[in-house]
C-alpha cells in the first residue's frame, strides 16, 4: 500500500493578491493553519487573497468551512476584499457551490492567470489537539451555515455532537 501524498500549504504573504497554493489534502487535519494565516494577513492590512486549488487533491467540509469563515469576514471590509478560488476541478466547483460557497467567494474560470508568485513558504499545518480541533470543526460548519442556512439540515448532527463535546449551546 503507497503512503498518501503529503499536504501542505505554500503562502506567498508578499504578493498580492496573497497567493495561496494548497497541494494534496485540505482537511479538518490540516486547515487551522490557513485559517490562522488568513486571520494574520487580514490583521496586517490584507484583504485580497487567492487560492491556487490545481494540486488540491481533496477538500472537506471543514476545509470548505474556513473558506467561508474567510470570506465572510473579508466582507467587512468592502468590495476591494476579495477571495479568489483558482484553478478549481470540476468537482471542486461542485462542493463549494452545493454549500452555497459561489456566493461568497470568487470562484475563477478555469484558464485564468495566477497572480505573479515571488517566493512560496510552505504554512506551518499543525494536527490540533482533541478540543482544539473539535473548536475548530464545530466553527468551520458553524461557517458553512452562515453562508447557507441549507447547510444547517446538512450538518445538523455534526453541529449537535460538536457543541456537547465542545461544552457550547
Amino acid at each position: 500500500m503507497s503512503e498518501p501524498a503529503k499536504s501542505s500549504y505554500l503562502v506567498d504573504p508578499r504578493s498580492d493578491p496573497v497567493l495561496v497554493r494548497i497541494e494534496g489534502r485540505a482537511s479538518f487535519q490540516n486547515c487551522g493553519g490557513l485559517r490562522d494565516f488568513i486571520t494574520t494577513m487580514t490583521a496586517e492590512g490584507r484583504r485580497r487573497f487567492v487560492l491556487d486549488l490545481q494540486e488540491c487533491a481533496s477538500m472537506d467540509s471543514t476545509f470548505l468551512g474556513v473558506l467561508a469563515g474567510a470570506a465572510l469576514s473579508l466582507r467587512k471590509f468592502g468590495p476591494e476584499a476579495s477571495l479568489v478560488v483558482a484553478r478549481a476541478s470540476p468537482r471542486h466547483v461542485e462542493l463549494m457551490r452545493s454549500l452555497g460557497l459561489h456566493r461568497l467567494l470568487v470562484i475563477a474560470p478555469p484558464e485564468s492567470a495566477l497572480p505573479a508568485a515571488g517566493s512560496a513558504t510552505v504554512l506551518e499545518t499543525k494536527r490540533p489537539g482533541e478540543v482544539d480541533g473539535a473548536r475548530l470543526v464545530l466553527e468551520a460548519h458553524e461557517n458553512l451555515v452562515s453562508a447557507d442556512e441549507a447547510n444547517r439540515a446538512k450538518f445538523e448532527d455534526v453541529l449537535s455532537f460538536l457543541r456537547q463535546r465542545t461544552g457550547q449551546k
